[in-house]
């Protein structure tokens, strides 16, 4: 049995099934072709935070799959609350077949995992979101081919989303620039990539304009992200020269993409000309999310299929 909490947490060649499986898996999708083989199978969902692209993604993809879903929130739940993680855990895992969940820390779905009987998905926590990249490299691939030996550009807050692209080059072969403002940058230690540091897959920059400058993807996020909220005007101020522009872009090379995992914030972390504009690949991306979660959790479930 495999979780998925991390990026690392599958190989590269687990990686190539699951874009592959995820492109038949969106062919069929797109042709209106049936696609059960999570049949009888249910996916519990239990969300600490709120969410949009997570819910409707996951819901929907498990449908389509032929299954069958279970969502649980904050309210809803006993979860690290009047109940123990690892008691949850036990109980909700012999009663649905996979879960997952979208939390604060990072320590509460391991707690839950470790106890689980049944694949668990980080849907997002404050240290990795794995699902988010997964979606944003297999849309690359749709739009671009292979990533290996690219450049991704990452302009903005070093978080959940910056530790996870660190821990996608290191194991798919491809390079990141980085480009914080100070005082926010990726820490190493919770991406656990500082060995892709000196096998030369990421780059830091002061500057982000020289971090885009021959970039294949420039991306970006909030300046503030969820839970960070008591931060936003001291963000506002220290990301004012990280809004992606189409002076960014143009320093990267002429056919970059543009992505966001969204929900966006015109004016800030992107411009609007950016973000609405034709390089611009994020509602690809957003799509994207609900077809290479049903491969990951087939998967997860089944293992590799013909």
């Amino acid at each position: 049995m495999k979780h998925y909490l991390q990026f690392k947490d599958l190989s590269a060649d687990e990686y190539a099934y699951v874009f592959a499986r995820a492109a038949l898996i969106k062919k069929k999708f797109k042709a209106y072709e049936k696609h059960h083989t999570l049949s009888d199978r249910t996916l519990a969902m239990i969300f600490e935070k709120a969410s949009t692209r997570t819910r409707v993604s996951f819901e929907a993809g498990m449908y389509q799959l032929g299954g069958s879903v279970v969502h649980l929130t904050t309210g809803d739940s006993q979860l690290g609350r009047a109940e123990p993680i690892e008691d949850s855990a036990k109980v909700i895992s012999r009663m649905t077949d996979i879960v997952m969940i979208r939390t604060f820390e990072q320590t509460k779905i391991e707690r839950f995992a470790a106890v689980s009987r049944v694949p668990v998905i980080n849907g997002l926590t404050n240290e990795f979101h794995p699902c988010q990249i997964l979606a944003d490299i297999f849309t690359f691939i749709e739009h671009r081919g292979s990533i290996q030996g690219k450049t991704v550009a990452w302009v903005g807050d070093g978080n959940n989303m910056a530790n996870t692209w660190l821990q996608a080059a290191a194991l798919l072969g491809f390079h990141l620039h980085v480009s914080t403002p100070s005082g926010y940058e990726v820490n190493e230690v919770t991406a656990a990539a500082a060995p892709s540091n000196a096998s030369g897959s990421y780059k830091t920059f002061s500057d982000p304009m020289k971090a885009c400058a021959g970039a294949d993807l420039v991306t970006t996020d909030v300046w503030t992200s969820m839970g960070f909220e008591a931060e936003n005007e001291a963000r506002r101020a220290a990301f004012a020269s990280w809004c992606v522009d189409r002076t960014m872009m143009a320093a990267a090379v002429p056919d970059a993409l543009f992505m966001h995992c969204l929900p966006a914030h015109r004016g800030e972390e992107v411009e609007a000309e950016v973000i609405d504009g034709p390089q611009s690949v994020v509602w690809d991306e957003a799509e994207n999310r609900m077809h290479v979660q049903k491969a990951l959790m087939e998967y997860l479930l089944l293992g590799r299929q013909n």
